[in-house]
């Protein structure tokens, strides 16, 4: 009977340690849980409070659409629009119409970086809204006033939180996203060169795109490789002029590079293991100048895409030797360049996972969305071979509103519901970031 009554107090004196921790785990848990939705709480009433103020920025931005490297008036605004809120060092003209700037908070702790894109496309508006397009021929046809938009609320929302922000905000705004006017720098690349990411350079960096396939209030992402590679394919195929009614007497580029289209898509087909994502598309062919002539020249300009590196470094190397073959069997020659356009956009495994539940918690699990890689790029990917990013994807779209148009259209819009929900989540993004890191080493 001793015997028993001293394994039981034994026993009792071992789980009285393990209870109080469990205790006093549980007790900060939920002093955690009630700071951030707390912190949350008030972002989102400063969100809401901006919302008639979003509306007319982004509508004042697609009103006044710029393309590419001109993107003077937008970057005007933007860096007026900090000023006012009070952020520090702003630069402007990096990498042409490129403003970054610096929200410092009153606690020490790391750099995390948020970039917008600001340009727009040469495509002509038609939708009949009042904030229509003023410009002809130019739109916001990918939703970058709305990523500009959101970026300049999420720097208002945090400007007036300075008090709880464990280290710095870096706010990125760049210029020509969606491609350089030949003969051109730009983009991100440009801006990573003039020391965007520099002074300080972040610990991690996050971006936002609008995704009409995905409903406002929600969120979509990826984790890993989630938009592909982009290289611009330029082919020259050289033969020799002849009389239409004597072709034995030439080399018809014309039918040479009607053979080289079709060769090159054996590459996708039967040459790369059908489980790696790979797109080779020929988008232009111009040739000939006359109708009795056999063609000594063809120009073909494509675009190549890829999800792995390995891969199209491999597409390369075979559609360098397709074309030295084909062109071979008729006597003719090929010129062949590729100019890369965007890297992989690879979204850090790790930093996704940490990031998720901050979503969840503003949006909700329903409405966080894991969805496929897919091969549009984007130049964001430069930013990620600095420093660890995550982009995701702001729904935008509204089937019941008839919201549907895909990117690069003349009918896109948004539903500006998405500018408040991009505000909210982004804001707590960055500051969660922000707090899980506050003791990491410098």
């Amino acid at each position: 009977m001793k015997r028993d009554y001293v394994l039981v107090f034994a026993l009792v004196l071992a789980l009285v340690p393990l209870n109080f921790g469990q205790q006093r785990s549980t007790t900060l848990a939920l002093a955690g849980d009630s700071t951030s939705n707390a912190r949350q709480q008030k972002i989102a009433e400063a969100a809401e409070g901006l919302r008639a103020q979003l509306v007319a920025q982004r509508r004042d931005f697609h009103m006044h659409p710029e393309l590419s490297n001109r993107e003077e008036r937008t970057s005007r605004v933007v860096a007026e629009r900090l000023k006012a809120l009070g952020l520090t060092d702003i630069k402007t003209g990096v990498g042409r119409y490129g403003v970054t700037a610096l929200l410092v908070g009153r606690k020490p702790g790391p750099v995390v970086a948020v970039r917008a894109d600001m340009d727009a496309l040469p495509i002509q508006e038609v939708n009949d809204v009042p904030y229509k397009s003023l410009t002809p021929g130019v739109k916001h046809a990918c939703g970058h006033d709305v990523h500009t938009t959101v970026e300049l609320g999420v720097a208002e929302v945090l400007s007036r939180m300075r008090e709880d922000i464990p280290g710095t905000i870096k706010f990125i705004f760049q210029p020509a996203e969606e491609g350089v006017p030949a003969g051109e720098e730009g983009g991100a690349r440009l801006m990573i060169k003039e020391g965007a990411m520099d002074n300080p350079r972040p610990q991690a960096i996050f971006g936002l795109h609008t995704e009409p396939n995905v409903q406002a209030g929600q969120i979509a992402y990826q984790s890993g490789p989630a938009m592909s590679s982009s290289d611009k394919i330029t082919i020259t195929i050289h033969g020799k002029n002849a009389h239409g009614a004597q072709p034995q007497k030439g080399i018809d580029a014309v039918v040479v590079a009607a053979e080289c289209i079709t060769a090159l898509q054996n590459i996708r087909s039967r040459r790369i293991d059908p489980l790696e994502p790979l797109v080779i598309t020929i988008g232009t062919i111009h040739g000939g100048n006359r109708n009795n002539i056999i063609a000594d020249q063809v120009k073909m300009e494509g675009t190549m895409r890829t999800l792995n590196e390995d891969v199209r470094q491999r597409a390369q190397t075979l559609m360098r030797e397709t074309l030295s073959n084909v062109t071979a069997a008729y006597g003719a020659t090929f010129d062949l360049q590729f100019d890369e356009n965007a890297a992989v956009t690879y979204n850090e495994p790790s930093l996704v996972e940490e990031t998720l539940p901050g979503i969840r918690r503003v949006v909700g699990d329903k409405n966080t969305l894991a969805i496929k890689p897919f091969m549009p790029a984007e130049d964001f990917s430069y930013y990620q071979k600095v420093s660890p990013g995550f982009y995701y994807f702001l729904g935008v779209g509204n089937r019941a509103k008839g919201i549907t148009a895909g990117w690069h259209t003349a009918d896109f819009d948004v539903d500006e519901e998405s500018l408040v929900v991009g505000v909210k989540v982004m804001s707590n993004v960055l500051l969660d970031y922000l707090e899980r890191h506050a003791g990491d080493k410098k």
